[in-house]
């Protein structure tokens, strides 16, 4: 159960991870939107019609990278595979109780395949605004060490705090 007294103030910082484990870039980070794939339903019994999610089913995630100028972490990421990408921040909260602050990790793990590489402008003494656009297959977030969200496409796999909204799908089609 959450900590009613605990209220999150901001994200203090925050660094991306590549496939190897390296921090690969100063950047700010979009992160994807959960977006219900549905169905219209209607006939016999319903009163008009009703768009229903389909369960735990999502459509495209996007995550966009936002680099300050180009590196080869960045050039690196638009190769056409899957990368798992990891960001690691640290969320300041305030507890209301005792009248102090305290910090909470938090970790989104993504794998996910670029669909844009945006290599940005060249203007002298300004950022180059270069840009990774990603389709997110996968993403695992862990908050205050509570997984509090997976989902994986790929493998039926939707998880929302403590329940799996797919394992009786996964379980119906012998996976």
């Amino acid at each position: 159960m959450a900590d009613v007294n605990k209220i999150p103030q901001t994200l203090i910082g925050f660094a991306v991870y590549g496939d190897s484990d390296e921090m690969i870039g100063v950047a700010d980070v979009e992160l994807p939107d959960l977006e219900a794939t549905t169905v219209e339903i209607k006939g016999a019994g319903i009163a008009g019609a009703a768009d229903m999610p389909i369960m735990g089913h999502y459509g495209g995630m996007g995550l966009t990278i936002n680099w300050r100028a180009i590196t080869g972490n960045h050039i690196a990421l638009s190769a056409p595979k899957a990368h798992d990408l990891t960001i690691r921040g640290s969320i300041q909260h305030y507890d209301a109780g005792t009248g102090e602050h305290a910090t909470a990790p938090l970790k989104v793990v993504v794998k996910a395949a670029p669909k844009k590489t945006g290599l940005g402008k060249l203007d002298t003494g300004e950022q180059m605004d270069a840009s990774a656009e990603f389709e997110v297959l996968y993403i695992k977030i862990t908050l205050d060490d509570d997984e509090v969200l997976e989902i994986d496409k790929f493998n039926y796999i939707c998880k929302i705090g403590d329940t799996d909204y797919l394992e009786s799908v996964r379980a119906d089609l012998g996976k």
